[in-house]
């Protein structure tokens, strides 16, 4: 069991360590004179994070990723779990200090008890713990009382997990005790779905040219600013120069390719290989590869529409002839097939530029970083763009999205922009399979909640558009008294409007015409049937009639109202929950200094 449930253990166990002892000597960080491993990245209450253990827990993220992807992290995604480390340390201290609050502790008796009679998740799918498919207790106990478990330490590292999730499931608890839904409300949300309604209207929109005329001023606007304080969160933004080496493949690469998949079926229908032997030398899809190529046995849906069609049309272990998909060219052969499911093995070779051509790709690129990779001088990067004679393309990003670059996304520039880069900065090169990339960082607003002139634009507008629709009112109300007076029909006719019918709809639909979830769909539930109204959005004004309604009735809700019920309380702890450390978040006080700790990494790199 050494190798066995070990490595399930660690797993478990990943999320409880987070302080770590993995960096010091290996971390770079050591003797360094702005950020140390002591640097504090954050404090939230008062209660430091420092680097190391920020950085600790964000390469057991990248390492775990990594391993279940088999490819290295862009930028992009470092940042992304960058972020989920910082959240879940945040999360962590707060829940401590709620603890701490509410008097919850744990014993050892506790522990020892959850330790023996709840074991963590991932023990119930260990190999080395299941009979006949089934978790055995009994090997579960023995693995606990087995040397082993206490030679590598991997009690006290349960212990330590136990000691963390003891006090949440005590929290949670208390905050899931207090939720309960009553049957009037578990029948509305029951009638949300089932009630249903037909509506006609006459919708008032401003024009484009009277949006624009709607006057706003920098008052009103400064007032809706502080109004509604906490809306103005917004990712950062930037404009960034890139200039790049392609690494596509020319039109001779892929059709060397082509004939060497040729080559291959040829082998196989031949007879001088078999495809599974084939497969393993020559697949470059590594996982299928070495089990002969096999991807298993499954219905229509697993795979891309050609690769596909093609599977499925081919006879029992026929060889196809090489399919092409945007991962390569494929040899595919069925070897089973049941009803709807089928069994089917695969090579695949990569389109990739060939050996000439991706050794002068590889040149420029080397020239592009010696030039300019990692400069702070932003003339550098004109300079490599016209010794190589590259064309500048500027480039807007937003954090937390991938960059668009000439028609196609490429992982790292939005990770680098956004990761304490400054203005004027020149990135490393960053690679992928289509080229190698040389960034420039021309502008940045970063991310968060932003100050008034930031967002003064979009509010002017959005105050335009409600005034402009305001500005229909009397229009809509005469109309409104025209269709009371003949009919909502007759008014259309002689105003020239265009009367429209929706189809039947429910309170959670999205109602084209309507829109969504607004004062429009709740009032096709609320005004009587055949009356005429006028109802307000925030885009437009109706005059609408319910043309008809549909309601639900109590008895099939009956029947069916312990399985709602479960299934909603079980929604509605989770959101409480969600919510309620939300609300924590919101009100603790939290310092991040993570751009000012990472610009000063980058400087220490660049000095």
């Amino acid at each position: 069991m050494r190798g066995g449930v070990a490595k399930y253990i660690w797993v478990v166990l990943f999320v409880a360590f987070v302080g770590g002892f993995l960096l010091a000597d290996m971390s770079g960080l050591v003797g360094m004179t702005g950020v140390t491993p002591n640097t504090v990245v954050a404090k939230v209450n008062g209660e430091e994070i420092p680097y190391l253990t920020w950085e600790n827990l964000t390469r057991q993220l990248v390492q775990q990723q990594e391993q279940q992807t088999g490819r290295a992290t862009t930028m992009d995604e470092r940042l992304q779990l960058e972020q989920q480390a910082f959240d879940q340390l945040v999360t962590e201290i707060l829940l401590r200090q709620e603890y701490e609050r509410r008097g919850i502790h744990v014993t050892d008796a506790e522990i020892v008890t959850a330790a023996r009679n709840a074991p963590p998740p991932q023990f119930l799918q260990a190999p080395e713990l299941l009979t006949e498919g089934r978790f055995d207790p009994d090997k579960y106990q023995r693995f606990l009382n087995s040397p082993v478990a206490r030679q590598q330490g991997l009690l006290a590292q349960l212990e330590a997990y136990y000691r963390s999730e003891i006090p949440r499931a005590k929290l949670f608890s208390q905050l899931a005790a207090e939720t309960w839904i009553s049957d009037d409300a578990l029948f509305q949300v029951y009638r949300d779905e089932r009630d249903t309604a037909r509506v006609a209207y006459v919708s008032f929109r401003p024009s484009p040219a009277q949006v624009e005329a709607a006057q706003v001023s920098d008052a009103e606007a400064r007032r809706y600013y502080e109004q509604y304080k906490g809306r103005w969160n917004r990712p950062g933004r930037a404009l960034a120069s890139v200039i790049s080496v392609t690494r596509i493949p020319a039109a001779s690469d892929s059709a060397r390719v082509l004939a060497r998949a040729r080559a291959l079926r040829q082998e196989i229908v031949s007879g001088a290989a078999s495809f599974a032997d084939v497969a393993r030398r020559e697949s470059e899809d590594s996982v299928s590869a070495a089990d002969g190529g096999s991807l298993g046995r499954g219905p229509r849906g697993r795979f891309v529409a050609s690769f596909e069609n093609a599977a499925f049309n081919l006879r029992l272990n026929e060889v196809s002839q090489p399919v092409l998909t945007e991962f390569g060219y494929h040899l595919i052969q069925p070897t089973e097939r049941k009803g709807d499911t089928l069994a089917v093995r695969h090579i695949l070779l990569r389109v990739a530029q060939g050996d000439s051509t991706a050794t002068m790709s590889d040149r420029a690129a080397d020239r592009l970083a010696a030039i300019a990779a990692g400069a702070s001088d932003p003339a550098k990067f004109d300079q490599a763009a016209q010794e190589l004679n590259l064309l500048v393309t500027q480039v807007p990003l937003q954090e937390g999205q991938t960059a668009a670059y000439q028609a196609r996304g490429v992982r790292g520039i939005s990770g680098w922009a956004f990761s304490g880069s400054r203005v004027g900065e020149i990135s490393d090169l960053i690679d992928d399979e289509s080229g190698y990339y040389l960034v420039r960082l021309d502008s940045l607003t970063r991310g968060g909640d932003q100050p008034f002139e930031a967002v003064r634009a979009d509010i002017i507008q959005a105050l335009k558009e409600r005034k402009s629709v305001e500005g229909l009112q009397a229009q809509a109300e005469a109309f409104l008294a025209e269709a009371r007076a003949t009919s909502l029909a007759d008014a259309a006719r002689k105003s020239s409007f265009e009367l429209d019918t929706t189809r039947a709809f429910n309170r959670a639909s999205f109602v084209e015409g309507l829109g969504f979830s607004n004062q429009a769909v709740g009032a096709a539930f609320g005004l009587p049937v055949g009356d005429v109204a006028l109802v307000k959005t925030v885009d437009a004004i109706f005059v609408m009639q319910v043309v008809e309604r549909r309601e639900a009735a109590r008895g099939p809700f009956e029947e069916q109202k312990a399985d709602l019920r479960r299934q909603l309380m079980a929604n509605a702890r989770e959101d409480r929950l969600r919510q309620w450390l939300e609300y924590l978040r919101r009100d603790a006080e939290i310092v991040d200094r993570r751009i000012e700790v990472n610009a000063q990494l980058r400087q220490q790199v660049i000095e």
